[in-house]
C-alpha cells in the first residue's frame, strides 16, 4: 500500500507489531521518551508528507502519559504535513465518564463528562479520523465532528465461542448488567441460543450492591458478556448468582480486560471455567498470573479496518465479519 505510515505509541506494541505484519508492512520509526521532569517528548524518525499517517496507542497502563503520548503523536504528524492521521484506539480511554451520573445516594452534578473532553482534545491535536473498538457508549462517536469507525469485537467473540465451548448449543449468553442487553441478544441472536441478564444496583462506582436475574440458566452454559471489566466484582458476583441459578460452567467473555487492583486475585477465586478477553489491552502478564485467561486476537480487525480505510473502502463488513 503506497502513501501509507504506520506508527505505534508505547502503550501496546506488540498489537501494533501484528496489526503491520498482516498487512506486509514495517512500523514507521519514531522515538517516545520521557524528559528528566516526566514531559513526554515524540520524535517521528522519517516524512510523513502528504502521506495516509495511522498512529496505534490503546487507552491503558498510564492512561494521562499514553494519551499525552498520542495528542502529541497526531500533532507532530500534522504539522509534518500528513495528509491525513487516523488515531488507532483500541481501547478507548475514559469512555465510563460518557454522562452526568446521578445516582440516588451520591450527587454527581457537577460531574464532568470527561469523554466529551477527550473527543475535544483529539481533535484540536489535529486526528481527521478515529478507529476504536466496542466503545462504553456508542453515543461517544456523537462527541466527535470527525468520522469514528467503533469496531465490534462480536464477530471474533462468536468465533471464539464456537471454537473452544464444544456444548456451546446449549449455552445462554448473559449480559452482567442491563445495559448490556443489546450487545448479549446480538450474540444469542447470532448462536441462536436464549440470554438472560442481571439487574445490579451500584452503591458507588466498583462497588455492587444487589443482583437480580432475569432468566432462567439451570442446566446450561452460562457465557457471561461484557465490554469492559475492571476490578472484576461484578463478573464475579454474576458468576456466583449463575451457579447458585443452576448454571453447569460459566465462561466470560470481555472485549477490555483492565485488570486493575485485586481483579485477578478474584478471577483465580472465582468459578469460571475460563475468561476470555480480546487483546486490545496488553494481557501477557495477566495470563502469567491466571491460568483462567485466554486471549482472543483482534489484530486482524483493525489491520483490516486501516486497509480498507486508507484505499476508500467500506468498513460496514467487519461489524458482523471475522476476515482471515
Amino acid at each position: 500500500m503506497p502513501n501509507i505510515k504506520i506508527f505505534s505509541g508505547s502503550s501496546h506494541p506488540e498489537l501494533a507489531q501484528a496489526i503491520v505484519d498482516r498487512l506486509g508492512m514495517n512500523l514507521g520509526k519514531v522515538v517516545t521518551k520521557k524528559f528528566s521532569n516526566l514531559e513526554s517528548c515524540v520524535e517521528i524518525g522519517e516524512s510523513v508528507r502528504g502521506e495516509d499517517v495511522y498512529i496505534i496507542q490503546s487507552g491503558c497502563g498510564e492512561v494521562n502519559d499514553n494519551l499525552m503520548e498520542l495528542l502529541i503523536m497526531i500533532n507532530a504528524c500534522k504539522i509534518a504535513s500528513a495528509s491525513r492521521v487516523t488515531a488507532v484506539i483500541p481501547c478507548f480511554p475514559y469512555a465510563r465518564q460518557d454522562k452526568k451520573m446521578i445516582p440516588s445516594l451520591q450527587d454527581k452534578s457537577r460531574a464532568p463528562i470527561s469523554a466529551k473532553l477527550i473527543a475535544n482534545m483529539l481533535s484540536v491535536s489535529g486526528a481527521d479520523h478515529i478507529i476504536t473498538m466496542d466503545l462504553h457508549a456508542s453515543q461517544i462517536q456523537g462527541f466527535f465532528d470527525i468520522p469514528v469507525d467503533n469496531l465490534f469485537a462480536e464477530p471474533a467473540e462468536v468465533k471464539w465461542i464456537k471454537e473452544n465451548i464444544p456444548e456451546w448449543r446449549n449455552s445462554i449468553i448473559v449480559s452482567p448488567d442491563a445495559g448490556g442487553a443489546k450487545r448479549v441478544t446480538a450474540i444469542a441472536d447470532r448462536l441462536n441460543v436464549e440470554f438472560a441478564l442481571i439487574h445490579k444496583e451500584r452503591k458507588k462506582a466498583n462497588e455492587v450492591a444487589s443482583m437480580v436475574l432475569v432468566g432462567d440458566v439451570r442446566d446450561k452454559i452460562a457465557i457471561l458478556v461484557d465490554d469492559m471489566a475492571d476490578t472484576c466484582g461484578t463478573i464475579v458476583l454474576a458468576a456466583e448468582k449463575l451457579m447458585d441459578a443452576g448454571a453447569l460452567k460459566v465462561f466470560a467473555i470481555l472485549t477490555h480486560g483492565i485488570f486493575s487492583g485485586p481483579a485477578i486475585s478474584r478471577i483465580e477465586a472465582a468459578c469460571f471455567d475460563a475468561v476470555a478477553v480480546t487483546n486490545t489491552i496488553p494481557q501477557e502478564k495477566h495470563m502469567k498470573e491466571s491460568s483462567k485467561i485466554q486471549v482472543i486476537d483482534v489484530s486482524m480487525m483493525f489491520a483490516e479496518a486501516v486497509r480498507r480505510t486508507h484505499n476508500g473502502e467500506s468498513v460496514s463488513y467487519l461489524f458482523s465479519n471475522v476476515p482471515y
